[in-house]
């Protein structure tokens, strides 16, 4: 029997959330550093540092840090994922900041500015001990990364495990970076690169004002278009998709904005524009992200495809360990829930509410209610 678990205030609404806050919390991210007491309480230089390694290991693990390097292109304005596999399973995922720089294990501190959609800011599942032996690399459409070995360190080695090399991948179909940028007009790409440094000093108003600008100058501008669609989609303005609308039309090849387009086609509930957008990004990186693999799961299950809602929903949990993505889980539980697999369904809930914050919770645990209720009748799967 056939068992459809209530969607309670709508699993796409809720999934929105994390992702429009994304761009909005710059300002918080950059008070919160404005706090810091001292170049230690940062870095963990300078007098602290010893002390900082030690107290990590202290805790039952350590902290790795390293950097990443973009040759013969420009360094990407979005954060840079960091993937960590054992064994070819994705263990860790973090993101290089503004300068390239990252870190993982427990010391890392997820940056609310660039955290990935849903992330929770200091939330790690996996040790940086139990990454030992494992492999670091960038994940960045349109690129190659080279591969950096998480050697066995003791306890008082330097935590850096060195330096990820991306390079352009001239075979790749698509690419984070818009091959626009390279032919925008110097006073398009002055207002671009003004805008950048406005927002990553928490002038999100004035960088927004530059990109309008660029986009004004530059009318073909993708890389602009995206940006600016992505400060629009923080405050909720409407123009947020027509702007990543005319990124894509500009350059259907610059990989970036389709997951955005997919966020803002859900947020209306437009199945199928959610699907077109997923499916046109994984024909540029097959790869995909956890984000773009839940959008596609949200859009095939909305329209009654619930084998490839739940193929989607596989793939983005099995990319994403630390629920950066922190519904994914909740909606494969719907997905096996329709297809009356409950048992299995019931795991995948429980196991939410161990990472789950905010108000869904209670959407949760009513999901719990309503198959505890089913599961005596229709038996377990």
């Amino acid at each position: 029997m056939r068992y459809k678990l209530l969607l309670i205030a709508g699993i796409s609404v809720l999934a929105m959330t994390g992702a429009q806050a994304q761009a909005g919390g710059a300002a918080a991210a950059a008070g919160a550093a404005n706090k810091a007491q001292g170049p230690e309480a940062i870095t963990n230089s300078g007098q602290q540092a010893n002390y900082a390694i030690v107290e990590s290991h202290q805790r039952g693990g350590i902290g790795f840090t390293g950097k990443v390097v973009v040759q013969d292109a420009m360094f990407p304005w979005d954060p840079i994922p960091v993937i960590v596999t054992c064994n070819g399973v994705v263990r860790a995922r973090t993101n290089a900041d503004a300068k390239g720089n990252f870190t993982i294990g427990n010391a890392w501190k997820a940056d609310p500015m660039h955290s990935e959609i849903g992330a929770e800011p200091g939330k790690s599942t996996t040790s940086a001990s139990q990454l030992i032996g494992c492999d670091a690399q960038a994940s960045l459409a349109g690129f190659k990364s080279s591969t950096v070995h998480i050697a066995n360190l003791n306890i008082m080695d330097n935590p850096d495990i060195g330096t990820i090399t991306l390079r352009p991948d001239n075979d790749a179909a698509g690419s984070a970076t818009s091959a626009t940028t390279a032919t925008a007009s110097p006073e398009a790409m002055k207002r671009f690169n003004k805008a950048r440094a406005e927002f990553q000093s928490n002038n999100v108003d004035g960088a927004e004002r530059d990109l309008q600008k660029a986009v004004q100058i530059d009318p073909k501008f993708a890389d602009a278009w995206y940006q600016l669609g992505k400060l629009q989609q923080a405050k909720n303005n409407p123009d947020a998709l027509n702007s990543y609308e005319k990124a894509v039309a500009d350059d259907p090849k610059f990989v970036s904005p389709y997951q955005h387009v997919a966020e803002e086609a859900a947020m209306q509930k437009k199945w199928q524009d959610v699907v077109n957008a997923t499916t046109a990004e994984l024909k540029l990186d097959p790869a995909g992200s956890p984000q773009v693999w839940y959008f596609d799961a949200l859009g095939n299950l909305n329209l009654g495809k619930a084998d490839v809602a739940e193929a989607s929903a596989r793939k983005s949990l099995t990319m994403d360990p630390q629920h950066t993505c922190p519904n994914t889980e909740q909606l494969l539980a719907v997905i096996l829930a329709g297809k009356g697999q409950l048992q299995e369904a019931m795991t995948h809930l429980q196991n939410s509410l161990t990472y789950v914050k905010g108000p869904n919770v209670d959407v949760i645990k009513q999901q719990i209610a309503q198959l505890e209720k089913a599961m005596p009748a229709t038996g377990s799967n």
